[in-house]
């Protein structure tokens, strides 16, 4: 009985981590988008560091004193019931302890139907996960780096049976005012898990994550590229659907070259009028958009778009990101300036 409600879990794991990488580690919402800007520029920026208090949840490195005493709360609807959402906030405690910063983010799986080996119902359950962050970042003196930590403690629940686990993210940030380049790398999730579902110890989703950005000169847009994945580097896998077969019946796989496979890293992300009133956001995540698209068909399968508006000590946000046919993600935040 456990086998069969333990199986829809992972097919929506599965779901939210598209791809070769998925279906390997356990706590896979740890690698959701905390915000609607991070989701409208592809996905994983980690290069900003300015007022965005959710950019602290990904990047420890990027907290810093111009989102003190900021609050942001965000929510998404996922694929079919599914829900989750982040919040973030930070406060500085004075100019030389720099800023503090606590995150949450949670996924709630919705209610299944329970059913026994036979398929007889035994009730309904229900799947949640969350995670709570406190990190920390410091200035090297003398420096243009910036390094930060955070640690995170995970809980997650399906029907009677539970998880908990602790991570840590540390990043580190270079940032380039006169040529406004920031340059960041960001190692997150390395842990384990303290206690699992059924006896069976599973790895968490480690990941290393690198990224550019540039406000370009004399123009109002930010330019972000991010390389994501980079504890891996064949994260490409052949699609059943494009093997060729010959007339004597034989299959023949579908070969990903190197460029393929290299592409799957890359995020792009723009971001015009940065930092004002109001902005707007696009990006392309290249690996969403291979394994997700259909074969022979236009579906736009990795694109993203969102915007942003600030009234006084409000900001909203908002963004749309493109998976399948049948499924696309919208992500609304609220960020509340309590100075």
């Amino acid at each position: 009985m456990f086998k069969n409600r333990y199986l829809y879990f992972l097919l929506l794991t599965t779901a939210m981590s598209f791809g070769q990488i998925g279906g390997k580690y356990t706590y896979q919402f740890l690698n959701l988008v905390t915000s609607p800007r991070q989701a409208a520029l592809g996905g994983k920026v980690i290069t900003n560091r300015d007022y965005d208090v959710n950019q602290g949840i990904f990047n420890p490195a990027s907290i810093n004193p111009e989102m003190d005493n900021h609050l942001s709360l965000n929510y998404g609807s996922y694929f079919g019931e599914v829900t989750y959402g982040t919040g973030a906030y930070a406060y500085t405690w004075d100019r030389h302890v720099q800023t503090f910063h606590a995150g949450v983010s949670y996924v709630n799986y919705g209610t299944f139907e329970g059913r026994d080996e036979t398929g007889l119902l035994t009730g309904d359950f229900t799947g949640s996960e969350i995670a709570l962050s406190f990190g920390y970042a410091y200035n090297i003196p003398y420096s243009d780096f910036y390094i930060g930590a955070s640690g995170k403690f995970i809980s997650s629940t399906l029907e009677s049976y539970n998880s908990f686990g602790a991570a840590v993210d540390i990043g580190a940030i270079y940032v380039d005012d006169y040529n406004d380049i920031n340059i960041a790398l960001v190692v997150r999730n390395a842990g384990v898990q303290i206690t699992t579902y059924a006896g069976m110890q599973e790895p968490l989703p480690l990941e290393i994550i690198a990224g550019i950005s540039q406000e370009v000169e004399n123009v109002p847009v930010r330019w972000h590229i991010t390389l994501e994945n980079l504890q891996q580097w064949n994260i490409a896998f052949s699609n059943p659907n494009r093997a060729e077969q010959d007339i004597e019946g034989g299959t023949t796989e579908e070969k990903v070259g190197f460029v393929n496979n290299a592409l799957r890293h890359l995020i792009l992300g723009a971001e015009l009028f940065p930092g004002k009133s109001f902005n707007i956001r696009a990006g392309y995540n290249f690996r969403r958009g291979e394994e997700l698209r259909v074969v022979d068909q236009r579906n736009f399968s990795g694109i993203s778009a969102g915007l942003s508006l600030r009234f006084n000590k409000l900001r909203f946000d908002y963004s749309y990101s493109r998976y399948t046919l049948a499924a696309n993600t919208s992500l609304f935040g609220l960020t509340i300036n309590l100075q």
